[in-house]
């Protein structure tokens, strides 16, 4: 790119436009919302193109120093890019998406919106270690304010309980992270990611971390804000809380736990093993009972991350790929099926299962869709999740055919209720009148489900396309856990994994080594 601060512009473009928005019209806000969103579509794919697979680790790097130790510190890797991907892509679909839907302080929120694209970009590019905390926690806010303005009847408390949830659990990060800057003389994520803490100071440091990280993914048993804030919030909220504010805790073990604190990680990997474990069962079987739609799809999200989790602290190449395409897919497919849940909503004004039925007979271009992303959801053969699932059991089962075998069951559980949840919505008869005058898609409709399908099978067909670009840093990841590991270690048989084999045999019995 020689030298164009491509990363400063993607963050500029929205903040612009977002400080725009306040002082224009309803229409007004919504035209230039679109068109900024789309602008960083379009940095977003010069980004992809540009990206050098196989190159230096660190891309596009931007650094200037503001005061002391902190600094405006940029650049992206492999893992970042593709989160990044994700947010542009997914952005112009919520504009779209709350084009007729949010009547009431257009301008508002249309502007919460961009700021929002502006604090996920720059979690996902920040270098410097306060720089990213700033934007980790002020994502909080936007959201905040859009679950609790825009949201449903009980909008204030789902609001008050998503934003508590995620800022307590960060509050014990932010020390650590003063720590971790003074004893390392240094605030830069690169260094940081390159120290060696002592062993027993890298067990308080991961599990400061840690209490963060396991809100935001979310993790059994603190994901309880989650239901709440998905049937509360606007059909837009929903999407890119579930596409990409979800993948934030993902990020932070990918970028901090891992190569920061990694004996503490395979000291303590039994607790993510076994908490993961119960989320993937217990969330599936509570999902098989809801009645709403999107606290459905709220439960199987909790499932879903379980399985990224798993695939992190597998501590191999299998894992790590397979947890970072699950977080691709599931951000695609689970912001498509609240995106299929938001169509029928606006038209009947219910998200209760029972009041649908029979919508193959009037809604055929609905329900051709609408299967293909529970298909996908499920895990089917050419499509996204497929290959992340794969990858992360196989990487799982390299150590643990225990916690292999308790994933696998999550999984047939999740085709339990995705399927369960489609034939009392889309067959049978149709059985009341308002739901037979339900229409199809509109074209506005079609625009914003058919790019996401398109996508959800390229990632199916052609996953090698996603890999690439993370494959070196993976690499990278491995090799620091390996150095870090204490000589003597052993490791299990069956294949190359970064902890020790008693570690492994713990998290498959749920109990502390």
């Amino acid at each position: 790119m020689n030298g164009f601060p491509i990363l400063s512009v993607m963050l500029l473009v929205p903040a612009l436009a977002a400080v725009a928005c306040l002082f224009l019209s309803a229409p007004q806000a919504r035209l230039l919302a679109l068109g900024a969103t789309l602008v960083n579509l379009a940095l977003g794919v010069l980004l992809w193109l540009n990206f050098d697979v196989g190159g230096a680790q660190w891309q596009f790097v931007e650094h200037a120093q503001v005061f002391g130790r902190f600094g405006w510190s940029l650049g992206i890797d492999g893992f970042a890019l593709l989160l990044i991907e994700l947010s542009v892509f997914l952005m112009p679909i919520c504009i779209g998406a709350s084009w007729e839907a949010i009547e009431k302080r257009v301008p508002e929120y249309m502007s919460l919106f961009l700021f929002t694209e502006v604090l996920m970009i720059g979690t996902f590019a920040a270098q410097d270690l306060f720089l990213f905390y700033i934007f980790f926690e002020a994502g909080l806010i936007p959201m905040y304010l859009i679950i609790g303005i825009w949201g449903g009847a009980n909008r204030i408390y789902a609001s008050y309980k998503f934003f508590l949830y995620t800022l307590l659990g960060s509050v014990v990060m932010f020390i650590a992270m003063l720590y971790m800057s003074i004893t390392a003389g240094t605030t830069s994520i690169p260094a940081l990611m390159a120290y060696d803490f002592p062993p027993h100071i890298q067990t308080w440091l991961w599990l400061a971390f840690f209490a963060s990280f396991a809100v935001k993914m979310p993790m059994w048993p603190v994901h309880t804000w989650l239901p709440d804030a998905h049937v509360q919030a606007p059909t837009a909220g929903s999407v890119i809380l579930a596409g990409v504010l979800l993948k934030l805790g993902g990020y932070g073990f990918l970028r901090f736990s891992l190569p920061m604190f990694p004996e503490a990680s395979a000291q303590l990997v039994w607790l993510v093993f076994g908490l993961s474990a119960v989320a993937v069962i217990y969330t599936s079987l509570v999902a098989l009972v809801q009645s709403d739609m999107k606290k459905l799809i709220a439960y199987s999200s909790v499932a879903h991350m379980a399985i990224v989790t798993i695939g992190l602290f597998a501590f191999n190449a299998q894992g790590i790929e397979g947890a970072m395409m699950v977080m691709l897919g599931h951000g695609l497919v689970s912001g498509a099926l609240f995106l299929c849940v938001g169509v029928i909503y606006d038209r009947l004004h219910t998200r209760e299962i029972s009041r649908y039925g029979g919508l193959a007979i009037n809604m055929p271009r609905y329900a051709v869709l609408f299967l293909l992303f529970t298909m996908a959801s499920i895990g089917l053969p050419g499509t996204s999740n497929f290959v992340g699932e794969l990858l992360s059991l196989m990487g799982t089962y390299q150590v643990s055919t225990t916690i292999t075998l308790l994933c696998t069951t999550g999984i047939i559980l999740g085709a339990a209720y995705m399927l369960y949840l489609y034939r009392r919505v889309v067959f049978g008869e149709i059985k009341s009148d308002d739901v037979r005058a339900m229409p199809d898609l509109s074209k506005r409709e079609l625009w914003l489900l058919a790019p996401i399908a398109a996508v959800v099978m390229w990632m199916g067909v052609y996953p090698e396309s996603f890999l690439a670009p993370m494959r070196k840093d993976t690499q990278a990841l491995l090799a620091r856990i390996d150095r870090a590991r204490p000589a003597g270690d052993s490791l299990p048989t069956r294949g190359k994994v970064a902890i020790p084999a008693a570690h492994a045999e713990s998290a498959a019995r749920g109990e502390a080594h």
